[in-house]
């Protein structure tokens, strides 16, 4: 029954998509003529209200809202709940980042990612011509007031109540506006299903919002904080897996975060160590803060870490 609905929602995301780029090359040729009325009375009736999306070629669109699929199924209140009494939140120490690229290839692991993608960036960071350079790796940033969700038409991405930001893939219609929203960059588009390679058995361990993704052809995924782990009282494997003990998680509320090795108190480090969010200016209040790279290596030694991609 399940894989039957997902087959109807996969079948209604396509159809969509195609009903927009059909759209887009009519109304370019013909101007404002409502072409996406002429659609939506062949398919139903047209309710009045338009949606604005992001077409196939980056073009926003007005759809009427009876072209977004109406049997996207109700979400259930306890999955937007999260762990609860809990605030997640990261702290990553820039000074002891060497591009090892451990934490990259567990989370495509514990993801069932392919291995040339991940869902954390690590970024070569340099501030001027002549300052040394640093690795600065960027996750999903789960902000308290994410711009994500707020672009979503249809209540895809949502904040839940331990703080994290997750993605119905199941309701997502692959618009990308979330990603246009994100000024961190942290999600990436499922371009094919090929891609994942799942066999059977790993197939029926991914288990959607509380897991991982679902790997859905044509929707967004991104870095989730590992919410298996949370429940669980682990630590995401991106912290285990780092040699170097640059990533600290824990729980706000708890004012304690852990890299596996040592735990402290979230604001003494934070305190001491001069911590800031990364571009706090925007207002996105993320939950992933940074240790400034006070220890940065001389001569900078470039990654050999080349076979994942961010």
């Amino acid at each position: 029954m399940t894989e039957t609905k997902n087959e109807e929602n996969s079948n209604s995301r396509k159809k969509f998509l195609k009903l927009g780029a059909i759209a887009g090359v009519v109304a370019a040729a013909a101007g404002s003529l409502g072409i996406f009325e002429v659609f939506a009375a062949k398919e139903k009736s047209a309710s009045g209200k338009k949606i604005k999306l992001l077409s196939p070629d980056g073009r926003i669109i007005e759809v009427d809202s009876s072209l977004i699929n109406p049997e996207i199924p109700d979400i259930p209140l306890n999955i937007r709940q999260g762990a609860p009494d809990k605030k997640f939140v990261m702290v990553i120490d820039l000074a002891k980042c060497a591009h090892a690229g451990k934490c990259k290839k567990a989370c495509s692991k514990m993801h069932y990612l392919p291995p040339e993608r991940s869902y954390i960036k690590i970024e070569k960071m340099q501030e001027a011509e002549k300052t040394a350079p640093y690795w600065m790796p960027t996750p999903c940033f789960h902000c308290d007031d994410p711009p994500c969700v707020k672009v979503c038409p249809v209540d895809a991405t949502f904040k839940l109540t331990d703080g994290t930001v997750s993605i119905d893939n199941n309701r997502c219609i692959g618009c990308r506006f979330c990603m246009v929203a994100c000024p961190y960059s942290a999600r990436i588009f499922n371009w094919g299903e090929d891609e994942f390679k799942l066999t059977e058995p790993e197939k029926k361990d991914i288990k959607p919002h509380h897991q991982c993704s679902s790997h859905i052809k044509g929707t967004v995924e991104k870095c989730d904080f590992c919410p298996s782990h949370a429940q669980k009282g682990t630590l995401p494997d991106c912290v285990t897996a780092c040699p170097n003990g640059v990533f600290y998680f824990g729980d706000e509320q708890d004012d304690t975060v852990s890299n596996g090795d040592e735990t402290v108190r979230l604001s003494e480090l934070l305190k001491e160590k001069s911590g800031y969010r990364y571009l706090e200016e925007l207002g996105t209040k993320p939950r992933v803060y940074y240790l400034p790279p006070v220890k940065r290596r001389f001569p900078f030694e470039e990654s050999n870490d080349t076979k994942i991609q961010g």
